[in-house]
C-alpha cells in the first residue's frame, strides 16, 4: 500500500484518487488495511460484486477511470511480476538476478500511472473508448454462473454452513477457471491468513509457462 499512498498524495490537489478493493472478507483484509493506514479510500468486497463488475480475476488489478466515469484502462495485472514463481519456496527468497525486471516492471507501471495523473486523456497510457473495448472480454455466461455460485457461497458461510459453501466455492471455480480470486477464498491459508501454501504453489506450477501476472501492456 505505500506506493499507492504516495500517488494519492503527489496527484490527490489535482483531483486523482486511489480507491482500494479488497477482494476478501473483513476478517481477511481489516487487519491489513488498518495496519497500513491508508488516507484514501479502501473498501471489502466480500461477495467480489467489483470483480464481477470489471471481470477483476487477480490481485492486484488496477482499472483505470476518468473524471467522466469511462474506463480508460480496463482491469490488467498493476505492474507485479512473475518473479516469485522462482523463489526459494522455504525462505521465499527471490534470485537476486530476477529483482531488477522485477522493480523495472512495477515502477513502469506507476510512472504510467503518473503520466495519466498528470495529462488525463492526452497521456500516451490513456485508451480511446474503441481501445478499451477492443481489450474488454465479451460477457461469458459461465462466469456470470460462477459470480453467482460465489455469492451464495459467502452467503452460506455467514451463516455458517461451510460444507455447502464449499460446494458453491468450488462450482464458482470450476465454471471460471482463471479466477484467483474466486479459488483463494476456500483455498487453505496459511497462519498470516493467506493462501501462499503448497495449494497455491501447485496450482501456479500447474499453469507452465501460461504468465500468473501478465505483463500489462503498456505499448513498449
Amino acid at each position: 500500500m505505500p506506493v499507492w499512498q504516495a500517488i494519492y498524495d503527489e496527484f490527490a490537489s489535482n483531483g486523482f484518487t486511489v480507491m482500494a478493493v479488497a477482494m476478501d472478507t473483513a476478517e481477511g483484509a481489516r487487519p491489513w488495511i488498518e495496519a497500513a493506514k491508508p488516507t484514501y479510500p479502501c473498501l471489502i468486497d466480500r461477495e467480489h460484486r467489483v470483480a464481477d463488475l470489471y471481470d477483476m480475476v487477480n490481485v492486484p488489478q488496477a482499472v483505470w477511470i476518468d473524471e467522466a466515469g469511462r474506463i480508460v484502462r480496463p482491469p490488467e495485472n498493476a505492474g507485479w511480476s512473475d518473479a516469485f514463481r522462482s523463489m526459494d519456496r522455504t525462505t521465499r527468497v527471490i534470485p537476486a538476478e530476477l529483482i531488477p525486471e522485477r522493480d523495472r516492471l512495477k515502477q513502469r507501471y506507476i510512472d504510467a500511472i503518473r503520466d495519466w495523473a498528470r495529462n488525463g486523456s492526452k497521456s500516451r497510457f490513456a485508451l480511446t473508448p474503441d481501445q478499451v473495448r477492443q481489450r474488454l472480454k465479451p460477457a461469458d455466461p459461465a462466469i456470470a454462473e460462477a459470480h453467482a455460485h460465489f455469492r451464495l457461497a459467502t452467503y452460506l458461510r455467514r451463516e455458517g454452513r461451510e460444507a455447502e459453501a464449499t460446494q458453491h466455492f468450488t462450482a464458482a471455480s470450476r465454471l471460471h477457471p482463471e479466477s484467483w480470486n474466486m479459488w483463494r477464498q476456500a483455498a487453505p491459508k496459511d497462519p498470516s491468513g493467506l493462501a501462499t501454501g503448497p495449494a497455491f504453489f501447485a496450482r501456479v506450477d500447474a499453469l507452465g509457462s501460461q504468465p500468473y501476472y501478465p505483463t500489462p501492456d503498456l505499448g513498449d
